[in-house]
C-alpha cells in the first residue's frame, strides 16, 4: 500500500477532518492539480522532472531551503527505490514532508498544577491575533477551562474593546487597561484576579509591534517577569501568531519574535484563504516550532489543533478539479 493510501486510511479516522478538506482546498486545489500536470509528461526522475518540481514547491511556499531539502530527499529515495511513476514520486515527496515535520522534538503543553496557566499571545498586528486569542479561549471553554482573557495589546486603537466584545460573546471575562497604559500593569492585574477567581487558564494579547526590536524585547522581558512573580514558573506558552497569506514574510516575522522572546509554538491563521500550504513545512524547517494550531475558516469554532498527516493528506489528496 503506497504512503498516500496509508495517509488517507489515517485520515478518515482523524476528527477535524472535514474542516482540513474544506480549509485547504485552494491549497489542495493549486498543489495536487500541478503535481498531476507534471505527472502527465513523467518520464523519470531527472534534472528536468527535479526542476519542475522545485517550482511546484517553491509555488506552494516552502521557501527555497526547504525545498531544497526536500527534493534532495526526494531525489535520493527515487533513486533508492527505483521509482518509476508519477505516483511513487508522489509517495515519496509526501512521507519527505511529514518526515522533515516530524524530525524535531517537541516540549509537550502542560496545564499548570498549583494556579492558573498562562499563555502570551505574540504577533504582529493584522495577523489575527486578537481574534485567534478569543478562538483559543473558546475552544478551552468548550473543553471545560474556567478562561481569563487579558487585553494587553493597549497601543493598538480598538483592540482592547475588541477582544471584549469577544469574551461577551463566548462568556469569559476580560480583564481591560485603559489606552496606552503599561502592559505589564495589565497582566499583573489579570492575573491576581485569576487567581482570586480560581480560573484555569489566563490567556493574554499582546501588542504587536515590530518597529523596534529592542523595545519589543523589553517589553516582552517585563511582562515574563512580572508573571513569573505572581504566578511562578508562568507563561507556560508563548504562541506566535503568524498570517498565513504573508507567506515568507511570515517567516521574517517570526525571527524577530523568536529573537525577542522563547516562542514555542505557532498559530498560523488564515490558511484557508491561501492557497500556499506548503508554509506550514517551511516554518517548521527554518524555525524548529511546532504548528499548535490552524484558522481553517471564518467562525468561531475553526480554529483547530494542527495534525500532521490531515495537513498532508489535505493538500496532496485528490484536487478538486479531479
Amino acid at each position: 500500500m503506497g504512503f498516500l493510501k496509508k495517509l488517507k486510511d489515517t485520515f478518515s479516522s482523524k476528527q477535524d477532518n472535514d474542516y482540513y478538506l474544506s480549509g485547504l482546498s485552494k491549497s489542495r486545489t493549486s498543489f495536487a492539480s500541478k503535481l498531476k500536470r507534471l505527472g502527465s509528461g513523467f518520464k523519470g526522475v531527472d534534472e528536468d522532472f527535479l526542476e519542475e518540481l522545485m517550482i511546484i514547491l517553491l509555488e506552494a511556499d516552502l521557501g527555497i531551503e526547504t525545498a531544497e531539502k526536500i527534493i534532495r530527499g526526494v531525489e535520493s529515495k527515487a533513486i533508492e527505490t527505483k521509482a518509476k511513476s508519477m505516483d511513487e514520486v508522489n509517495d515519496i515527496l509526501f512521507e519527505e514532508m511529514q518526515t522533515l515535520y516530524n524530525s524535531f522534538e517537541d516540549e509537550e503543553f502542560k496545564f499548570n498544577e498549583d494556579g492558573p496557566t498562562v499563555i502570551l499571545m505574540v504577533g504582529v498586528n493584522g495577523s489575527g491575533k486578537t481574534t485567534t486569542t478569543a478562538k483559543l479561549a473558546n475552544k478551552f471553554k468548550n473543553e471545560g477551562k474556567s478562561v481569563l482573557l487579558i487585553a494587553a495589546d493597549t497601543f493598538r486603537a480598538g483592540a482592547v474593546d475588541q477582544l471584549k466584545r469577544w469574551a461577551d460573546r463566548i462568556g469569559v471575562d476580560c480583564v481591560m487597561g485603559k489606552n496606552n497604559a503599561d502592559p505589564a500593569s495589565v497582566i499583573v492585574d489579570g492575573c491576581r484576579q485569576a487567581k482570586e477567581n480560581g480560573n484555569d487558564l489566563i490567556i493574554a494579547d499582546t501588542a504587536g509591534r515590530l518597529q523596534n526590536k529592542v523595545n519589543l524585547m523589553k517589553e516582552l522581558e517585563k511582562m515574563h517577569r512580572v508573571i513569573d512573580r505572581e504566578i511562578p514558573e508562568q507563561p507556560a506558552a508563548v504562541w506566535l501568531v503568524i498570517d498565513a497569506t504573508t507567506g515568507q514574510n511570515g517567516i521574517s516575522q517570526a525571527r524577530e519574535f523568536t529573537t525577542a522572546t522563547d516562542v514555542n509554538g505557532i498559530i498560523l491563521t488564515k490558511l484557508d484563504g491561501s492557497a500556499k500550504g506548503g508554509i506550514v513545512i517551511s516554518i517548521r524547517n527554518l524555525l524548529g516550532l511546532p504548528v499548535k494550531y490552524v484558522g481553517l475558516g471564518e467562525s468561531v469554532d475553526d480554529l483547530k489543533e494542527f495534525d500532521i498527516d490531515s495537513f498532508i493528506y489535505s493538500i496532496c489528496g485528490e484536487s478538486d478539479e479531479e
